[in-house]
């Protein structure tokens, strides 16, 4: 009977610990939205990115000639312009990376459908290696 009672008093002060931490900390933490839009990669998603309610300027990764691609839908680019975003891409550090696909969106740039599984994966390989420091 001692254990059980002890056993109900552990389970309460965990309770009480677990809500004071969401409520302390600003709210329970919102689930990212679960759509065919959401990469799953929050660095580079703008809904649940970091940098989408920082600044709205836009910055240059000297990549001023994607401007001409404003308004040119994902799955829309040959391969020759996907080539483009590549040479961009793999001429920039991987910690610019995120940065880089927020400026896009900034200036209506859509990430060729060619090129965004290479974008997640060092984007993930990124955040991996930032995790395990």
């Amino acid at each position: 009977m001692v254990w059980l009672i002890a056993l109900a008093a552990v389970a309460a002060v965990f309770a009480c610990i677990v809500w004071l931490r969401r409520h302390v900390s600003g709210g329970e933490e919102q689930p990212a939205p679960v759509d065919g839009e959401c990469c799953g990669q929050h660095a580079v998603c703008e809904r649940d990115s970091l940098l989408a309610g920082v600044s709205r300027r836009v910055e240059y990764y000297d990549d001023e000639e994607l401007d001409r691609y404003r308004g040119v839908a994902a799955g829309d680019y040959t391969d020759e312009q996907a080539e483009e975003f590549r040479d961009v891409l793999y001429t920039m550090s991987e910690d610019d990376v995120p940065g880089w696909c927020r400026s896009l969106q900034l200036r209506g740039i859509e990430l060729p459908d060619q090129l965004r599984g290479e974008v997640l994966l060092i984007v993930g390989e990124h955040r991996f290696a930032g995790t395990r420091k």
